[in-house]
């Protein structure tokens, strides 16, 4: 909570206990994962909108505007109920990361905006040249630095370096996301996505030159984020210890990077073989293992090393009141969306 301007972090012994914290916790990295998944789909397509290139570019723009059209704007709710859920289950954390990395936070959500301007209006103003190149440029180039600016904070998270002290961030504004380690993991995650997105690309059509399109993509894309894999996880030995620590010495370190390797080769074999479905299941599969070793390798912490699980919870009676209108939540949410993608997604069928 907040009082006289200072962060105050939940005493113990007045916070719930650690089961209730840790449920909270997990429903809210559960929503992170959809979104990771599904939004990050939606960026990665704006990230291959940008550099549609080749004789069918104009095809392969359409492609991505019907892709992402029906269903772009509901992929949203996951990132609403993470920040939700972080303001009123865990405020300190909520107020620590607001304010230590508030210049790349604004810089997200500006993408986010001026990422869903363009793609309007492009889709409603004048079909001249000049006026949709210009609309797909700002599209596409806010398309790349949003998942930038959202991997930089998630960077910035696992160095461990934004500290609060009685209640003050004491880190500053700067230091904590600019380095080379959150640029890195930034980079890492536009890779990602547009590796996502290149692979469900390829189930929304029928046309097989388009599909090839999108599979060579992918199958490149998969080689960068391997590369950026290893360059990540090797710059963590020093710039984020307490991941790389996890990643390596914890007893679930091995079974998770087995998982995460079967999937990633899982996808590439499926791509090889042109096994498009299976290639979009294994794709996404490999990022929600991906999130699960970041969660993991900072548990129990939310904001490492000041500010954990337990400490940062609201009292029991608020922490039940968000699981159970969670639960009812998903009860109306879930067959809204399953409805959603039944028409718009699940109904086509590309050979």
């Amino acid at each position: 909570m907040l009082r006289e301007g200072k962060l105050q972090l939940v005493p113990t012994e007045v916070a719930t206990g650690t089961a209730a914290a840790s449920w909270t916790a997990g429903v809210m990295f559960f929503a992170l994962m959809l979104y990771a998944i599904l939004g990050g789909a939606d960026y990665g397509g704006g990230v291959w909108d940008l550099l549609a290139s080749g004789p069918r570019a104009k095809e392969q723009r359409r492609l991505i505007e019907q892709a992402i059209g029906p269903i772009w704007e509901a992929n949203h709710v996951w990132l609403i109920f993470v920040i939700v859920i972080m303001f009123t289950a865990f405020p300190p954390a909520f107020a620590a990361l607001s304010v230590a990395l508030h210049i790349p936070l604004t810089l997200m959500l500006l993408g986010v905006v001026m990422r869903g301007t363009a793609f309007t209006f492009r889709h409603y103003d004048r079909q001249a040249g000049d006026v949709q190149r210009r609309w797909s440029r700002i599209f596409g180039t806010a398309s790349t630095i949003t998942p930038v600016t959202l991997g930089m904070c998630i960077g910035a998270v696992a160095t461990g370096e934004i500290r609060v002290q009685d209640g003050v961030v004491t880190s500053g504004f700067l230091h904590p996301w600019l380095g080379l380690y959150p640029f890195m993991v930034g980079l890492f995650a536009l890779a990602l996505f547009a590796f996502l997105a290149a692979v469900f690309l390829t189930v929304e059509t029928d046309d097989r030159a388009l599909q090839n399109d999108f599979r060579k993509r992918a199958l490149v894309t998969a080689a960068v984020v391997g590369m950026l894999a290893l360059a990540v996880f090797l710059l963590s030995y020093r710039a984020a210890p307490g991941v790389h620590a996890g990643l390596v010495r914890r007893p679930w370190s091995l079974g998770l990077h087995i998982v995460t390797a079967i999937n990633a080769v899982g996808a590439i074999a499926a791509l090889w073989k042109r096994r498009y479905r299976w290639a979009r299941i294994f794709a996404a599969a490999q990022v929600a293992m991906i999130l699960v070793g970041w969660v993991l390798s900072h548990f129990p912490y939310l904001v490492p090393p000041d500010i954990s699980i337990r400490s940062a919870a609201a009292p029991e009676a608020v922490l039940r009141a968000v699981l159970w209108s969670s639960a009812v939540g998903a009860v109306i949410l879930v067959p809204s969306l399953y409805a959603l993608f039944r028409i718009f997604k699940f109904s086509r069928r590309p050979a």
